[in-house]
């Protein structure tokens, strides 16, 4: 059993221009780094293109088809505040959801132990009929959607540690008893959702706001004490990582000033329970992170511990 990682080039064409933080350079350094030996027996595939259906089980065919539509011939064109299309980026955000749907079947077949999908643009703003930080689709939530439809997964626990809030897989899951959602995020922060009083129509929310400068220790126990026994208690069959690496202390954009050992920390513990409650299935998806030395170094120490190397 091994580590799949899936990417494709054509999410290097969502250009979202000269001074955009989620740019492609993102992909590129990863890509770079899995380049090393250590990374030799990491099993890799080219995402494939949409799975329509696998996308239309979290947003409505009124919604993709506005997004399709909005996509230029040439230039930008800004949808919402921070939502940039380019004419690249319609075959960047179908390949991104191809590429979870191949991630978590080749997870819940036992093909693979856990995969890591590293496309662009990210996806834990976009609620169900609305695009937001950077975010059209949202990934994490259609694996979810896709383990419970082609593999018969009754419960899916989505764990995200990206620095700001994934409001859209909370919006998305609000009411579904089969799905958890737990958080570690800055608050207040963008995009001001999270306060630990939301806990969803079924207390299947779980958000732990971390203060601003939170560090090691603080996100250790909030991981700890709040999150991880829930993630344990729910007995998912797969465990979806909203993997964002910008609670780095080197981050533009958030200010929690995690370390690399913290991601490889919450790996290893997501991990152990994946392995005790779902056959070892993890499905990870990329979504933050802004410095490209510390998405290396970050991604880097994930997959690793992924791989158990």
């Amino acid at each position: 059993m091994s580590t799949l990682f899936v990417s494709h080039p054509c999410c290097l064409d969502h250009d979202t221009g000269p001074a955009f933080p989620e740019r492609a350079d993102r992909v590129r350094v990863i890509e770079r780094t899995f380049e090393g030996e250590i990374f030799q027996l990491l099993q890799r595939e080219c995402a494939p293109e949409l799975d329509y259906d696998a996308l239309t089980r979290v947003h409505p065919e009124s919604y993709v088809e506005q997004i399709r539509k909005a996509v230029p011939e040439e230039g930008y064109f800004e949808l919402a505040d921070d939502v940039v299309l380019s004419p690249g980026t319609w075959e960047a955000i179908s390949h991104s959801v191809g590429g979870v749907v191949v991630a978590v079947d080749e997870v819940m077949r036992r093909m693979v132990t856990n995969a890591f999908v590293a496309m662009r643009p990210p996806g834990h703003h976009a609620e169900t009929a609305r695009a937001m930080g950077f975010c059209f689709f949202n990934l994490a939530a259609i694996a979810a959607r896709r383990a419970q439809a082609a593999h018969g997964a009754e419960r899916v626990a989505i764990v995200d540690f990206d620095v700001h809030h994934g409001n859209g897989t909370q919006e998305i899951f609000w009411s579904d008893k089969s799905v958890l959602y737990a958080s570690t995020h800055q608050f207040p922060l963008y995009p001001g959702t999270g306060a630990s009083e939301e806990r969803g129509a079924y207390d299947t929310i779980v958000n732990a706001p971390l203060p601003e400068n939170a560090g090691s220790r603080m996100f250790r126990e909030a991981m700890s004490e709040k999150i991880l026994p829930r993630v344990e208690a729910f007995a998912p069959d797969l465990v979806v990582i909203s993997a964002g690496f910008d609670a780095h202390r080197f981050d533009p954009i958030g200010a929690l000033h995690l370390e690399v050992a913290d991601f490889t920390w919450i790996t290893n513990e997501l991990m152990e329970i994946a392995d005790r409650r779902a056959k070892g299935a993890v499905v990870s998806v990329l979504e933050g992170g802004y410095d490209l030395i510390a998405l290396s170094r970050c991604a880097s120490a994930h997959v690793q511990t992924l791989m158990g190397a």
